[in-house]
């Protein structure tokens, strides 16, 4: 008769490597079926089984001290044996999906992993000596608990109810024995190192765990990111959701929260839609990259985190994503369908807003000014009646976000199809809603566009991918009013409004991925969020100052041949992202004449060219080219809220102050130990 395990130490946990020696087992397990509910590893009892008739003439059970032949299994691999004819296979499997890092937090990590599970099995199959059962000591639980119980407590899990030290185990005076004895030589023997407390060194706050957090569970993993790399980290909120939830922001740099000079600013922003999780899951995994990755030492990270600076914004709609996760979700929606039908739960704010509908119409005002002779398609002011609209505070702070800091490139993510999209999102005739709509700088769009598609491992097929035709795709990257047109959207916002060229990242057709896919969907992606960040590097960089040195703020960037120019910041530094080419580039001011250069990007450069002017003051009563192009003032530009209309629509205090009833969250191991039909595992869990 073959015995096998279901249930020990952390759900089928437990191997022995003690080779084809003897145990003996002092007290039979349940059974169910023919095989044993615990015990250690693959069983076969060398006497039979020993029955005897009780005075009701009824067969009993003896419970004798049998010897058993314990098979070899190796103390460092994740197996779990498996006997045909039993339901226990599948579970044997579940952990081939499981990423190494959170085994090893179930597994209790490094040297404490061999003691507790050999510990589980001398509880379950305990030494014989001469018929009689000897059992583990004491003393010897207590010590391992006293060295090992933090590995538990580290992933929210109670201490093993089957190693509890004063029900299993006995006092030296009572006769017991080590379990552990010579584990230590054997497993030094047979090579076994400490790699695993290597590995695990590092707070599991900080390791990634491929599962959906909640709101509160994304706090803390970004603040214990920015603890363990307080040096390049920190956190920030830009503002709160409408139920008062802080919109955080993790930035890295070697000098984060300070602007610095010629360094760019980019940002990353996801689930601006509530129900979609895939890029709000994919930047809380980026930080935590971040983060791991400098302090290894790996260069081109450090090369990125000392040149750049890195802001990511996991979650711009926390309110939506809580009651995405409550709710039904359709879980293949397209951006073209109806968004107020039902099964897009949590896809709006708690106003019931589409942030992504919500920004101020820029795009309509750039297509009239295209009447204008000297047209430019830049620093559009906002128009004052959007103001006594509905403004969604989420939408406030990231207007007031990107007009504070001098961002470069910014990428905001979504779900509904594997593809890149870049502006404008409005189609330029109100009439055709597929039209292609190109914007002055459409060359560097699909440039940069395809940087991220074409690092991506799939995104760059031509094959649809979520039952749309996506015509117009080229190598992962499409037109956004090509492909769906509509106004108040960020990506077009940015580009009109500020010096940020944004992009719309689609990240696949599922809003909610299962968490098995989590896994995948990470490393298909890695790779084009990094080579992303990169190019926040390409184009041009320089200084404007006048002939003094003094640094000119608001200074502009222009490019023959492209009506839209930049500007510089509060030290005059600016970043124009351009193709590779050659490029007439000029600089000028109010008050200044213009400064015009001739700029040649070869096609391998892959940091920025550096490009500075300095510009004379004008001669009295000349004309600048401010005055000469007939459009709104930096002035106007600088009117923001002007009747302070928002605080119509901001949050109240005592609304904020009202607690919250956060979903219940069970830690991310908890499914691995559900069984079907029967009670939920809550033994397990750490009483707080």
């Amino acid at each position: 008769m073959h015995v096998i395990i279901t249930q020990l130490s952390l759900k089928s946990r437990l191997r022995e490597d003690a080779g084809d020696t003897h145990m003996l087992l002092g007290e039979e397990a349940p059974h169910r079926n023919g095989t044993f509910k615990k015990s250690c590893a693959t069983l076969r009892p060398t006497s039979p089984r020993a029955l005897q008739a009780n005075k009701s003439g009824r067969k009993t059970q003896m419970h004798r001290c049998v010897a058993v032949l314990l098979r070899r299994y190796v103390l460092h691999q994740n197996h779990v044996p498996e006997s045909s004819g039993t339901q226990n296979s599948s579970r044997s499997r579940v952990w081939s999906g499981v990423p190494a890092h959170e085994r090893g937090g179930l597994s209790a990590r490094g040297e404490c992993n061999p003691d507790i599970r050999m510990l589980g099995c001398s509880v379950v199959a305990p030494r014989c000596d001469d018929g009689r059962v000897l059992k583990p000591c004491r003393s010897t639980c207590e010590d391992v608990r006293r060295r090992c119980a933090h590995a538990f407590d580290e992933i929210s899990m109670a201490w093993p109810y089957f190693l509890d030290c004063d029900r299993f185990f006995v006092s030296d005076e009572e006769g017991c024995y080590n379990p552990l004895e010579g584990l230590r030589g054997q497993l030094h023997a047979e090579g076994h190192n400490n790699s695993m407390d290597l590995v695990l060194s590092e707070d599991p706050s900080t390791r990634m765990q491929f599962s959906y957090q909640s709101y509160t569970q994304m706090t803390k993993i970004l603040k214990r990111t920015e603890e363990r790399c307080a040096h390049i980290a920190q956190t920030y909120s830009i503002g709160q959701s409408s139920d008062g939830r802080d919109l955080l922001v993790i930035e890295f740099s070697n000098n984060p929260g300070q602007h610095e000079l010629l360094e760019p600013e980019m940002k990353y922003v996801a689930n601006m839609h509530g129900d979609e999780a895939t890029g709000r899951q994919l930047l809380i995994y980026l930080a935590q990259y971040l983060c791991s990755e400098y302090l290894m030492g790996n260069e081109r990270i450090q090369a990125l985190i000392n040149s750049t600076h890195i802001h990511i914004l996991p979650s711009l709609n926390p309110d939506g994503y809580e009651a995405a996760v409550a709710g039904q979700q359709d879980s293949r929606y397209s951006d073209d369908q109806d968004h107020s039908a039902a099964g897009n739960t949590g896809r709006n704010n708690a106003q019931n807003i589409d942030l992504n509908r919500n920004f101020p119409d820029l795009t309509s005002i750039a297509y009239r000014r295209r009447r204008n002779k000297r047209y430019r398609t830049d620093h559009i002011p906002i128009p004052d009646f959007y103001w006594f609209g509905k403004v969604a505070p989420e939408t406030y702070a990231v207007m007031k976000w990107i007009r504070s800091i001098p961002f470069v490139l910014s990428a905001n993510f979504h779900s509904g199809d594997l593809v890149v999209s870049y502006p404008y999102d409005l189609s330029r005739h109100p009439l055709e809603h597929n039209l292609f709509s190109p914007t002055p700088d459409d060359k560097v769009f699909k440039f940069i566009s395809k940087i991220y598609s074409m690092s991506h491992e799939r995104m760059s097929n031509e094959n649809a991918e979520c039952g749309s035709s996506r015509t117009g795709s080229k190598e992962g990257t499409i037109n956004g009013a090509q492909w769906s047109s509509f106004s108040g959207g960020m990506q077009d916002f940015n580009y009109l409004h500020t010096n940020c060229f944004e992009v719309t990242v689609s990240l696949g057709c599922d809003k909610f991925p299962s968490k098995e896919d989590l896994f995948d969907i990470w490393h298909e992606n890695a790779e084009a969020l990094l080579a992303f960040i990169e190019a926040a590097h390409r184009g041009i960089k320089g200084l404007v100052t006048d002939e003094e040195g003094n640094a000119i703020k608001g200074a502009r960037i222009s490019v023959k041949g492209i009506r839209h120019d930049i500007t510089t910041a509060e030290n005059g530094d600016y970043w124009r992202l351009l193709t590779p080419g050659i490029h007439i580039v000029s600089a000028f001011a109010p008050g200044f004449s213009r400064a015009v250069k001739k700029v040649h990007l070869p096609p391998n450069m892959h940091t920025a060219g550096r490009v500075d002017f300095t510009l004379q003051r004008a001669s009295a009563g000349s004309q600048t080219p401010e005055e000469d192009d007939s459009l709104p003032s930096m002035g106007t530009y600088e009117r923001f809220d002007p009747y302070n209309q928002y605080q119509r629509y901001s949050p109240r205090e005592t609304d904020l102050t009202q607690s919250r009833e956060e979903r219940v969250e069970m830690p991310w191991w908890w499914g691995y130990f559900m069984m079907p039909g029967g009670p939920p595992p809550t033994w397990l869990l750490k009483q707080q």
